[in-house]
């Protein structure tokens, strides 16, 4: 077996395996509520502004701890502070399930985003970059952030049998948050001795392949400060960063509007029942999760990243668009499954860009912050469809304004410029465009 081949396999096995099986219980505990929606609303008495109010202010607690807590994670130890994520979040999504009141939700919507805030940018930059050169790490993202669509994947049917079940006294979405949570509660326990911050740490590479790993990473470094070294400050100010966070922000509000107000919007759509729903959502995500898979491959590939970004973004829109167009029930849901996929499959990429000319606090500062400003965009999203689906009786306008918001984050990705040349991590003379970064 080649030797590169074998650490990869290694490298993909006990690093990006238990960061995907991590992704993959947040993203549940993040999107249990559009599924918990179908019941605990008429349950509540919540109308769908207070739903997506409520869907949407977990990002406040974002704007709140994702900065620090990724600086904290890079200074300190990023596998630990994920343990401490999993630990917390598993609790508080828990009490979702002994919410009762508007307040409550609130509440404790806001308290699982603070619990989870930083997860993402600590994955992205803090652990990945100390396993994976920059050639390597768009596929590694892409296949991390499928995660995303396996728990959509897993997750809906999952969510359509849990709200059927009544144990204890708790109704079924009572149970859909209490189980969930208790998931990745018990997952924090297991990463404590799965998951380690630097080869050194590791009995499954040989010493020569710990060297190797660990001086690729100090090269990079070395390459990316030579050119120009960034302290947290000058990365968070920096234009290209800010421009980051606006284009991320633009993107998910699209991401999330969508997302939050998938088994709704199909449930009314179609007419199914909540058991069907569930089951037909399997559909949109595994197309999905075949696009996300090839875009990261293929960006691997050939080193483009703006295209690989922008193009799904602008498929994202069409779909959102033209789905508002349609009465027919299967045009409609094609148009979904095209939303889907558009809005999705470019994430892995996309968190190669920031980590491709930062590194070290100023990374974890910077990815933060985009996350964090741009999740903002998961409040917004979620609180407008619920908005003008109050005010007009139609998610049509919520949704093409949804569309506008991909078009605008895929044109503003085209006009990004390159930092920083680190092609091969030998100095080689900057280049005039993002999509030529070669690293590795």
């Amino acid at each position: 077996m080649n030797t590169n081949s074998s650490v990869t396999k290694r490298k993909y096995l006990n690093v990006v395996l238990p960061l995907f099986i991590g992704s993959m219980l947040a993203y549940i505990d993040r999107l249990n509520i559009s599924y918990a929606a179908l019941t605990m609303n008429k349950d509540l008495g919540f109308n769908a502004q207070i739903f997506g109010m409520g869907a949407g202010i977990l990002f406040f607690g974002y704007v709140v701890f994702e900065v620090p807590g990724t600086v904290f994670a890079e200074k300190r130890s990023p596998s630990r502070w994920v343990v401490r994520i999993m630990l917390t979040w598993g609790i508080v999504t828990s009490l979702m399930g002994f919410v009762h009141t508007e307040i409550q939700f609130y509440i404790v919507r806001f308290l699982v985003g603070a619990a989870e805030a930083s997860f993402y940018p600590v994955c992205y930059s803090a652990i990945v970059p100390r396993w994976f050169n920059a050639k390597e790490r768009p596929k590694a993202l892409s296949v991390l952030l499928t995660s995303m669509l396996v728990s959509s994947i897993i997750g809906s049917p999952l969510a359509g049998v849990i709200l059927n079940v009544k144990a204890f006294g708790f109704e079924g979405w009572q149970m859909l948050f209490l189980m969930e949570g208790s998931m990745a509660f018990i997952f924090g326990i297991i990463l404590i001795f799965w998951l380690k911050d630097w080869p050194e740490d590791v009995n499954w590479l040989t010493a020569q392949e710990k060297k190797k790993i660990r001086a690729d990473y100090e090269k990079e470094i070395a390459v990316k400060n030579s050119i120009k070294k960034y302290t947290l400050w000058e990365a968070l100010k920096d234009k290209t960063v800010l421009k980051l966070c606006f284009i991320y922000f633009m993107w998910v509000t699209g991401f999330w509007g969508f997302g939050f107000w998938l088994p709704t919007v199909l449930k009314s759509v179609s007419g199914l029942s909540n058991s069907s729903v569930s089951w037909l959502i399997i559909i949109p995500m595994s197309a999905a999760l075949a696009g996300f898979i090839f875009n990261g491959n293929s960006s691997s590939r050939t080193g483009e990243t703006k295209w690989h970004i922008a193009l799904p973004l602008f498929i994202g829109a069409a779909g959102m668009a033209f789905g508002t167009m349609v009465s027919n029930p299967v045009l409609s849901f094609i148009f979904t499954c095209v939303t889907a996929i558009g809005v999705y499959v470019g994430m892995g990429v996309w968190w190669s860009v920031p980590i491709s000319f930062l590194s070290g606090p100023a990374a974890a500062g910077a990815t933060g912050l985009i996350n964090s400003v741009g999740n903002m965009g998961g409040w917004v999203g979620p609180y407008f469809v619920g908005f003008i689906k109050n005010s007009t009786g139609s998610y049509t306008t919520a949704y093409i304004c949804l569309s506008v918001s991909l078009i605008i984050s895929g044109l503003v990705m085209l006009t990004l410029k390159k930092k920083v040349d680190v092609d091969e991590l030998s100095g080689q003379q900057d280049k005039d465009d993002l999509d030529k970064i070669k690293v590795g």
